[in-house]
């Protein structure tokens, strides 16, 4: 959310998500306010490198140009300072001068040159040869050119490339030369009035510029190299671009408001995978370890401060090994031996409900979206008043309409997520059946907690959050408004109380606090109610197979506005590019005039061939990606890096098992009658490229083990010195078998068996130092090859 907004007075609001320059996420805009509260979230992989994070806040204008009224830009080093809290952040005045991206790769070269009377002098060669990843200026592909400066004390040679039109990986290859020191033979008349220990205070200033035409130049970024660095070497590196070094100043010092910021940034060093062979089987023979608290995977979430950190790694890794589900089993026996009554199953935030939370948000996804979506749209889309609660109602408001709206609403979602079992993920069941089983032996003289075991988690932890929070859940673009917002609420209340029926042994009424909604449901039939909820949760804990789920409906899997190439056969005049509606789905892609539209043009997954990026000197375009299938090649273009990955990553995903995909591509276009990559004459030959996505995968979960293993070592290093506590208090306990001494430093620690827990504790901290020294000759190395100026 942001406050204090100017201008002071209520304006429409929204905020866009920047890598550098490229807009990769927008918020909804907030109307008529001066403190707008976004409350959405964004998640999301980083496909390419970067310098800076920026939030820019707009005041959106219907007939001009959206007004940014100020920005937050955090660069890529400070990203670890502010993550995993709230932070509030001052918005900076937006200056041109600030605005930068990209890199450019220079040669330089420091020669020493004999004239013809035989004294030496010195000359910098200078050669710029490329530049990559300039910022779109206009939505549209720059016209780069560069400025060259060798600048002193009193001096300032400069020298310009020529203009490369419409891209943002411009090919310069140019050279420029300087004099640097004036050899012995040199007069004071000379034009080159440096002294040879004036070296020490040159240095190579290179400066971008998109080429304005009839307007002004617009500044693409700086960067600065000082001559002495070069000690009459000669190398070649990759730059970032900088901004200017008054770039963040300005002569405003009014306060332009604040904006909230809950940022979470990981950045994870991934070594080859038989560096971590040891660590990961110390995980995996986790749920055979006995007891489960002296597993490495329970001692993981025991030391991490939040037992978050540590279970979204951990499930993940757990899943990609089919592990998951004996883990999860032996952590709830262990949850359930602290529960005292049966009423307060699995309601605690403990490791084993955790981790259920988190394998539902990643295995159940397809399964929310197949069964919510649809009845959440209409929600959003076509909203029907439904506050009940008489201290909120507004004038005019008839409360009679409103509960016959809300039960509506209720009815439909509830009749969807009961009818739903035959969609419900194995993995899922499985877990399920687990859980309802080790409650029922734990409370044998408690015929209902055999399904509060399994409501508490399908009912209370994943349809009724994901009901409050489609956003969150992806089942719609944007936090709904205030109004949608408290439907969905109402909604969720009403589905937590009627999943909670087959288990209660209470009177139902008897649990609600607010009176509303004990009336309203005076109006349901219990035993309906309850008779479904129950035949619901024990088809959902069952392990008996299910017909297959090819027979239900098209799972929804992804949509958006794009641009895609005409792909009309004329060869007569130039094909352009049209903005559609994509939606792609687990048995097609299509794309449409507008949303809600009839397709125009639909791919079946089946006969989908490839799914790549598409080189940018295509089409002088950016983000941009190719579907291949039985006819031509399908060319679109993503708004952003971001959205290009997520895209590509969804059609490989859902096509990997496609019996005949291809094993090469052509990375290029086919214009003018060659292909640009290979210059082949023939349109239909087979490709140059090796295809990146060639082997059929699991078409569910996408899930890189290695990289799981390196973020549970690096919990482990940041969290070394408890390990090494740990393991002193149960090598204490195991020697003298008497009372504890100085419990604080490990009373919160479960140690049921200190002799398994200290093996464990050993062998994880010798095998976290061995990751150590990896980590650190490979540091080493990289350091020793990174030349001045390199990335």
């Amino acid at each position: 959310d942001a406050k204090h907004l100017v201008p002071n007075k209520m304006r429409d609001f929204f905020c866009t998500i920047n890598l550098d320059q490229e807009e990769v996420f927008r918020t909804q805009v907030v109307e008529k306010s001066l403190s707008p509260y976004f409350g959405e979230e964004f998640y999301f992989e980083i496909p390419r490198p970067f310098q800076w994070l920026s939030f820019y806040i707009y005041d959106k204008s219907v007939l001009q140009k959206d007004l940014r009224i100020g920005k937050v830009s955090i660069k890529k080093e400070d990203l670890c300072n502010y993550t995993g809290k709230e932070n509030w952040f001052m918005l900076q005045p937006v200056d041109s001068n600030s605005e930068v991206q990209g890199k450019v790769h220079l040669e330089l070269k420091l020669n020493e040159l004999i004239t013809d009377n035989g004294s030496v002098c010195q000359q910098l060669v200078v050669q710029i040869k490329e530049c990559h990843g300039l910022p779109l200026i206009n939505g549209q592909n720059c016209d780069p050119y560069a400025t060259v400066s060798l600048v002193g004390p009193s001096r300032n040679d400069q020298k310009k490339t020529k203009v490369k039109k419409k891209t943002s990986n411009p090919q310069f290859n140019e050279t420029f030369y300087f004099e640097v020191t004036r050899s012995s033979s040199y007069t004071k008349k000379s034009q080159f009035q440096v002294e040879e220990e004036d070296i020490e205070k040159l240095e190579v200033r290179v400066d971008l510029w998109n080429n304005g035409n009839l307007v002004q130049d617009v500044f693409l970024g700086e960067i600065k190299v000082p001559v002495k660095v070069l000690r009459n070497d000669s190398f070649q590196a990759w730059y970032l671009l900088q901004p200017r070094e008054n770039g963040n100043k300005s002569s405003k010092t009014d306060d332009l408001g604040s904006l909230r910021l809950n940022i979470c940034y990981t950045e994870d060093c991934v070594l080859p995978s038989e560096y971590y062979t040891s660590l990961r089987n110390l995980l995996l023979k986790s749920s055979d370890v006995q007891p489960i608290s002296a597993s490495a995977a329970y001692i993981l979430s025991e030391v991490c401060r939040d037992k978050y950190d540590a279970v979204l790694p951990l499930v993940r890794l757990l899943l990609h090994h089919h592990k998951l589900v004996p883990f999860v089993a032996a952590v709830a026996e262990l949850d359930l031996k602290d529960t005292q009554e049966a009423n307060t199953v699995f309601r605690g935030n403990s490791l084993a409900t955790r981790c259920v939370d988190e394998m539902m948000k990643i295995v159940g996804k397809h399964y929310l979206k197949v069964t919510l979506k649809p009845v959440i749209d209409e929600i959003c889309e076509s909203p029907k008043p439904c506050e009940i609660d008489p201290i909120k109602l507004r004038e005019g408001d008839n409360v009679e309409i409103n509960m016959e709206n809300l039960r509506y609403y209720v009815d439909k979602v509830f009749r969807e997520i009961v009818r739903s079992s035959i969609s419900c993920p194995t993995l899922m069941c499985d877990v399920f059946y687990s859980l309802r089983h080790l409650a029922a032996k734990r409370f044998p003289n408690d015929p209902h907690v055999q399904y509060s075991a399994v409501s508490s988690f399908v009912f209370l932890r994943f349809f009724a959050v994901a009901v409050v929070s489609p956003h969150t859940f992806h089942l719609r673009p944007h936090h709904p408004d205030a109004q949608t917002s408290r439907t969905l609420t109402l909604i969720s209340k009403a589905i937590q109380t009627l999943g909670s029926w087959g288990s209660l042994t209470k009177s139902k009424l008897s649990s609600f606090k607010e009176t509303f909604m004990c009336e309203f449901f005076k109006t349901f039939q219990e035993e309906k109610f309850t008779e479904s909820v129950k035949k619901f949760l024990d088809d959902v804990s069952s392990t008996e197979s299910k017909e297959p789920s090819g027979l239900s409906e098209p799972v929804h899997l992804k949509e958006g506005e794009m641009y895609k190439r005409a792909q009309g056969r004329t060869r007569i005049g130039k094909k352009n590019f049209k903005k559609r509606w994509f939606c792609l789905t687990s048995r097609e892609l299509t794309y449409h005039k507008q949303q809600d539209k009839e397709p125009i043009f639909t791919i079946p997954i089946k006969n989908i061939l490839a799914v790549e990026k598409l080189d940018e000197n295509s089409f002088n375009k950016k983000n941009m990606f190719q579907v291949l299938h039985g006819e031509k090649p399908l060319y679109i273009q993503a708004n952003n890096c971001v959205e290009a990955s997520e895209w590509i990553e969804a059609l490989c995903r859902v096509t990997r098992c496609n019996q005949k995909r291809l094993s090469f591509y052509h990375p290029s276009a086919f214009l003018n009658g060659s292909w640009l990559c290979c210059k082949a004459t023939i349109e239909n030959t087979v490709g140059c490229a090796r295809c990146t996505a060639d082997v059929p995968a699991d078409t569910q979960i996408e899930i890189d083990g290695d990289r799981e293993t390196e973020r549970i070592y690096s919990l482990f290093t940041i969290n070394m010195s408890k390990l090494q506590k740990l393991e002193e208090a149960c090598g204490s306990i195991a020697v003298y078998q008497g009372p504890r001494k100085e419990p604080d430093d490990y009373s919160n620690f479960t140690i049921e068996d200190s002799v398994a827990t200290f093996h464990t504790l050993k062998q994880i901290i010798d095998t976290v130092e061995k990751l150590n020294e990896s980590h650190e000759k490979y540091q080493k190395k990289r350091s020793s090859s990174a030349k001045y100026g390199s990335e």
